[in-house]
């Protein structure tokens, strides 16, 4: 399975503004800039966007592992805050902090610290920084 999406920027890194569109068109040419990034301009970034992916592949990772173990939750509520932070010249993703409210009939809290510990460690977007990035460059 493959996902896309694609980034369209034109001018300087502090000037210019881009927009992003996604394969599902959820994304459709929205907006993002050094604004939306470091200000607080309407539109989005690059770490929101990270947040999102992980808050929401982590909450169906514990969903699938707590109907493994037999269990159904009522409600699972997670948000991911993605920190970007100075690094040299330039800036680094430092961490994702997941903050899960969960509502489990029946579970037992040391069940539940094991059910949500192997989903934050199995759910693809938490392995997405040890995987293989290829770039596929061309000058046009």
């Amino acid at each position: 399975m493959i996902r896309k999406a694609t980034a369209v920027w034109k001018g300087t890194g502090r000037d210019g503004a881009g927009q992003l569109s996604s394969g599902s068109g959820v994304l459709a040419a929205t907006p993002y800039s050094f604004k939306t990034r470091f200000e607080n301009e309407k539109g989005t970034n690059p770490e929101e966007l990270i947040a999102a992916a992980h808050a929401g592949c982590f909450t169906m990772a514990l969903a699938f592992g707590l109907q493994l173990a037999g269990f159904t939750p009522g409600e699972l509520s997670t948000e991911a805050a993605v920190t970007l932070e100075p690094e040299g010249k330039g800036f680094k993703i430092g961490k994702s902090a997941l903050t899960l409210r969960a509502k489990v009939p029946n579970l037992g809290e040391a069940d539940f610290a094991r059910i949500a510990g192997e989903a934050k460690k199995n759910c693809p977007v938490s392995k997405v920084l040890n995987a293989a990035i290829t770039l596929d460059a061309k000058l046009t």
